[in-house]
């Protein structure tokens, strides 16, 4: 690592342990090309010493916390949050910096791509949370336009330390969800934030169907929580389509015992809504016929899972983590 007259980067990535994709994370980051960076790691307990990387252990504790105690012994003028099955695109911290140049821009993300050494099940996962049914969530994992932004996600995010300072640190208490937490407290500082196709690191998927599940009903408790106590940037009519969807579901279910007539109402909106996820599935022009039915499949069951925990979230008076 070179000095240079550009400013100093801190790339902090919060983990449990230093495994394989940790490792791969740090080698990633340290092609990136931009010279003057320090890299933070953050496991539970110390595991590793590795050449160039600083190694903090923080006990068992939250992202939020990790990220926060990350900033605490970092020296860049700014903060670069990687998570620790990410790698960052070479051009990652160039990109990024040339739309932190502009003091109205308080943080900058982007897109979080399906690596392609990911397997099968994992592709699969990747399309799904891609696809156009997944809402504004998918432009997370796909590249997109440049857009302005109220929540960008913590697997890929760049602001100043002084702007993350200002609006508080991270939030110690709920994950996920930290990341709209501190998106709506950089806005709360006056200050933009900007997703961009240029700003791109690749995020190791989790599996169809049981951990892709697990992390969706994870997306959708806090959702559906942060709806009522934090709705600046929660409440957002996608966010409600899958609950809608799985009442309309049972509901209908139910109508249909007492007038069996509404059955055919049922079936035919329950047909529109299978066709929609195909064509949606099909739009994304897989290059494997294998995934079509198994990424169609993801599809429905990512909304019955989010939209029913959407529900508890909604239900529930606080989060426990």
């Amino acid at each position: 690592m070179l000095m240079s007259t550009k400013p100093l980067v801190s790339i902090i990535i919060p983990c449990k342990k230093i495994d394989e994709y940790t490792k791969e994370s740090i080698a990633g980051c340290k092609l990136l090309e931009y010279e003057n960076f320090e890299i933070i790691v953050l496991p539970d307990f110390q595991s590793d010493i590795i050449k160039g990387v600083k190694i903090i252990p923080t006990g068992a504790v939250s992202p939020g916390v990790k990220r926060n105690f990350g900033i605490k012994n970092s020296a860049g003028e700014f903060c670069a949050f990687i998570d620790n099955d990410a790698y960052p695109k070479s051009d990652w911290i160039l990109n990024a910096l040339k739309y932190l140049e502009d003091p109205q821009v308080g943080g900058v993300g982007g897109p979080g791509l399906t690596p392609e050494s990911d397997g099968f099940m994992q592709k699969a996962g990747g399309y799904v949370l891609s696809s156009f049914m997944v809402g504004q969530l998918s432009n997370r994992y796909k590249v997109q336009y440049n857009f302005e932004s109220d929540d960008v996600h913590s697997c890929n995010f760049i602001a100043k330390k002084s702007v993350i300072e200002a609006a508080g640190g991270w939030n110690e208490k709920y994950w996920p969800g930290e990341d709209t937490l501190m998106c709506l407290a950089i806005k709360k500082t006056g200050k933009k934030l900007i997703e961009s196709s240029d700003v791109v690191v690749y995020h190791h998927r989790r599996s169809l169907f049981g951990p892709h599940a697990k992390q969706v009903s994870r997306f959708g408790e806090h959702r559906g929580f942060f709806v009522k106590k934090f709705p600046e940037n929660s409440i957002k009519i996608t966010y409600f389509f899958p609950s809608i969807l799985l009442i309309s579901l049972l509901v209908g279910g139910l109508i249909s015992i007492v007038f069996p007539l509404f059955l055919s109402v049922l079936l035919v909106g329950l047909l529109a809504y299978l066709a929609a996820g195909l064509i949606a599935t099909i739009s994304l022009q897989l290059n494997d016929i294998k995934l079509i039915f198994v990424v169609w499949v993801g599809i429905i069951v990512t909304h019955l899972v989010y939209g029913s925990y959407f529900l508890t979230g909604l239900a529930k008076r606080d989060l426990k983590r």
